[in-house]
Formats: C-alpha cells, sequence, structure tokens
C-alpha cells in the first residue's frame, strides 16, 4: 500500500536525529507472520544503534511451546490476549515499566484495563481487530452472512479454514449458537462433530499463504482475521468481508517482554517506539489491522481510516474475547488433532 508521506517525513525526522547507542545492543523480537513493515525495524536500529533480531510464528501456541520451554530466550513477544492471560498466570512474563514507554499514554482508553491483563502491568497494546469470513462474489451463490455459510455443501472444495484448534473451533462453537469460551464438554464435542462434517467441504487447511490463494481465486471463501481482508481487498478488489451475525472474536495483539528475556531496556525502548503515531501508521498501512492509536489512525489514508472492515462500530456487534485455555487446553488439542486425522 502506498505510504510514501509517511515514511518520507519519519525518513527526515530520524536522519536529524542521527544515531546513538552502541551497535552490539541488539533486541530480539517475536512476532506473527506478515504482521510487521520490517522497515520500521530498520528505522529503529537507525534511530537508536539497537540491532534487531526478528523472528516470526504462524500461532499462539506454537509460539507459546517454544518460549514456554525455555530454549528460546526473546526480549519482545506479540501474543494475543488470552495467550497474553496464559503467560501471567503462569509467571513467564516481566512486568513492564511504563515510565519508560513515554507513547503509552497515546493509547485509547477503550484498549485499556482489557480482561487478559486488567491492572495494564504485563502488556502494551499492539493491534486489534476482528474474525470473519473473506469471500469472493463472483464465485458465490447467494448472500454469505453467518458462519453456518462455510457449510453448504454448495461449495465443496471452495473453502479454506485456517489450521488453528482456537479459531476453527470457535467457528463451529459460534455457529452451534455457544460461547466462544464454553468449558461445556457437550458443547466442545458438538462442535468437533461441525468440524469433522465440514471437513469434506474443506479445499485446504491454510496458514498465511491463504490469503494469496484467495487473491488468486482459487477458493470462495475463507476464514480470515479483517486485517488480512484489507490486504486481501487490496491485491483483489472483488473480495468482500462480513463479521457473521452469529458473533465473532473481537482480538487484541499486544506486546510483552518475557522474564528469560536478556535486554530489558531495550526491550521498552523497542515497545515505545511501536506505539510512536508516525511509526504506528506506517505499520498499520502494510499489516491492514487497526491501531489502538487514534493519533495513528489519522495519518492513515482515508480508505483505510475509514474502512468499516478495519474499524466497525463494535457496539453494533456481537463479539466476544477469548480468555485462557489452559484448564481444557488438553481438550482442545484433542478436538483438533480428531478433527485432522477424521477421513473425507
Amino acid at each position: 500500500m502506498k505510504k510514501f508521506s509517511i515514511l518520507l517525513s519519519l525518513g527526515l525526522m530520524l536522519a536529524l536525529a542521527g544515531c546513538s547507542g552502541e551497535a552490539a545492543e541488539v533486541v530480539k523480537v517475536y512476532n506473527w507472520g506478515d504482521y510487521i513493515d520490517e522497515s520500521t525495524n530498520r528505522m529503529f536500529e537507525e534511530e537508536t544503534g539497537i540491532k534487531v533480531i526478528y523472528e516470526v510464528f504462524p500461532t499462539n501456541e506454537e509460539m507459546y511451546a517454544k518460549v514456554a520451554n525455555g530454549n528460546a530466550a526473546y526480549d519482545v513477544i506479540i501474543p494475543s490476549d488470552y495467550m497474553i492471560e496464559k503467560m501471567i498466570n503462569e509467571d513467564l512474563l516481566a512486568k513492564i515499566d511504563k515510565t519508560q514507554i513515554s507513547n503509552y499514554d497515546l493509547i485509547d482508553r477503550e484498549f485499556i484495563d482489557l480482561p487478559y491483563d486488567p491492572n495494564n502491568e504485563y502488556s502494551v497494546p499492539y493491534s486489534w481487530g476482528t474474525m470473519g469470513i473473506v469471500y469472493n462474489p463472483t464465485m458465490i451463490d447467494g448472500e454469505i452472512d453467518q458462519w453456518a455459510d462455510m457449510w453448504d455443501p454448495k461449495y465443496k472444495n471452495q473453502i479454506f479454514m485456517y489450521d488453528s484448534e482456537r479459531d476453527s473451533i470457535m467457528v463451529a462453537l459460534k455457529m452451534l449458537g455457544y460461547s466462544m469460551n464454553t468449558r461445556d464438554l457437550g458443547e466442545l464435542e458438538e462442535a468437533k462433530q461441525a468440524l469433522i462434517e465440514q471437513k469434506e467441504l474443506v479445499l485446504a487447511y491454510v496458514g498465511d499463504e491463504g490469503k494469496g490463494k484467495m487473491v488468486n481465486g482459487e477458493a470462495a471463501m475463507m476464514l480470515a482475521w479483517a486485517g488480512d481482508a484489507e490486504i486481501m481487498r487490496v491485491d483483489n478488489a472483488d473480495l468482500e468481508y462480513i463479521i457473521p451475525k452469529e458473533g465473532t472474536n473481537y482480538f487484541v495483539d499486544a506486546m510483552v517482554v518475557p522474564k528469560n528475556g536478556e535486554n530489558y531496556d531495550n526491550a521498552l525502548k523497542y515497545i515505545d517506539f511501536m506505539c510512536r503515531p508516525d511509526v504506528a501508521a506506517i505499520n498499520m498501512e502494510y499489516i491492514g489491522y487497526s491501531t489502538p492509536i487514534s493519533e495513528a489512525r489519522a495519518l492513515l489514508p482515508d480508505e483505510m481510516k475509514n474502512s468499516e472492515i478495519a474499524y466497525p462500530d463494535l457496539s453494533e456487534l456481537s463479539l466476544e474475547m477469548f480468555n485462557d485455555p489452559s484448564d481444557i487446553l488438553e481438550v482442545y488439542s484433542r478436538i483438533w488433532t480428531e478433527v485432522k486425522a477424521a477421513s473425507k
């Protein structure tokens, strides 16, 4: 997407600021795939002299498995709400000294005091959004407005689902009219059976590669996050995005500092930099997701800052936020294993 004016103004500021700090200093960052404008990492390096060592993960669960075993040390991680709650409960995260985050006060109040970190001690919001269905009207016969449409036999081999146990089980639960945070084993079993029944209709369970496949017209519909839908629509104007009427997930991804990180002060400098409105605007314009900083939103192109996909009226939607599934994690893993192992 075009972001030349923002980049130019930031580039001028960086040139004036010059470089400081020791070249040997580093910050190790672990983030979702395709979830940053990597030019911002280079800008951070130029401004601070701190080298960014950057790695990506495909799901919250894979990130957690790598971090929790203690074999990998990162300074900044960007998980989702429920995973932050889980990592706080397991004492994996360090408290963030907000006095070192000069841009923290710019974060909109609706993204403060959220259930996963009620005292705002461990996390700083990075982005937010919803999950829904991105679809190609040229390949659709009728209206798409509910999760149940992803179970319609006429779209056999025209459906992409995420290869993600939490998200896919959420879809089945919401379709059935249940809370996506249910602990009821009967309801979870119904969701499993629904996903097994759906499997014969699913063309593939995908990750980030699904975006390109949808853009290329390889399927009629796909489970998608709103930010990914925004990016897909840039490359294929036929695509549409809807939040199903049964309700969906409203998520916040946030920056946290693992306790076993080795560069605490550099981690806080990185977090503060990412919260600066000009940097946040560049970042959100690239990834397509929604910023929790109004000053950053104001810097976005009109078509993005006014987008009903990126910035829906949350008060008009039926939304839930995931909570920590630790007490039923084995159930989720078993369900997804059985779904993936089921024959078509």
